[in-house]
Order: C-alpha cells, then structure tokens, then sequence
C-alpha cells in the first residue's frame, strides 16, 4: 500500500496516537472519564492507556519506515484489538451522558485509529 494520501494518513495516526499518550501520561484528555467505569481510582488504567498508545504510535511510524522487526506487526495487532477495547469503553463511559454530534466525531476518529492500526498489520491486505 503506498501513496501520498497513505503516507498522510498513518503520520496522522501515528502524531494522534503519540499526543494521545503523552497527555494520557499527563493525565489530561478523556482516559479519567473512560476509565470511571472500573470505578473511582482510574490512575493505573490511565497509565496502561497512555503507554499503550505510544507504543502503537511508535509501531506506526516503525512500520512506515520499513523498519523490519518481526514482532511489530503482532504487536500493532495486539495494541489494535486493545484499541477497540477502548472504543467499547469509550461508549460505556457516555451511557449516562448525551452522545450528540461530538460523541459521534470522537467514534469516527477512533475507528480510523483503529483501522489504521488494522492496515498497518500488514496482516489484512
């Protein structure tokens, strides 16, 4: 798979997954109201999170630039059936909230995450 707009868009993936995790680590962003389902300390999940999401953007960029580590493509696997755990999570979270034309945006974003990280397994071509 190659191309311009491909190129565009696992960098896009890639500095969203990166950002992602640094603020997780920051414990900025949404990883504290995902996690309020397990319940009222949601500082360890958090931090598993946010890893979790540098090392898939790491893996991203890896792959990208052809950087052949056999593992990489079962790790990218790994980190993207996490990642749709994180979506049903993310959807648990708003049950009690209105999930509204931002809820809907935030999903589509987490889908092409997810399907990036799909494509990037080199597994599904």
């Amino acid at each position: 798979m190659g191309g311009i707009g491909v190129f565009l868009w696992k960098i896009s993936v890639a500095l969203y997954l990166l950002t992602n995790g640094v603020l997780g680590l920051g414990k900025k962003g949404d990883y504290n109201e995902i996690f309020k389902v397990f319940g009222s300390n949601t500082d360890v999940f958090v931090t598993i999170a946010a890893i979790i999401s540098l090392i898939a953007g790491i893996f991203v960029i890896m792959e990208m630039l052809n950087i052949s580590i056999p593992i990489v493509d079962m790790l990218i696997l790994v980190i993207a059936i996490i990642w749709a755990v994180f979506i049903v999570l993310r959807v648990i979270s708003w049950i009690d909230h209105k999930f509204g034309w931002d809820g809907l945006a935030q999903i589509a974003i987490y889908l092409m995450v997810l399907s990036s990280l799909i494509v990037a397994t080199k597994k599904f071509d």
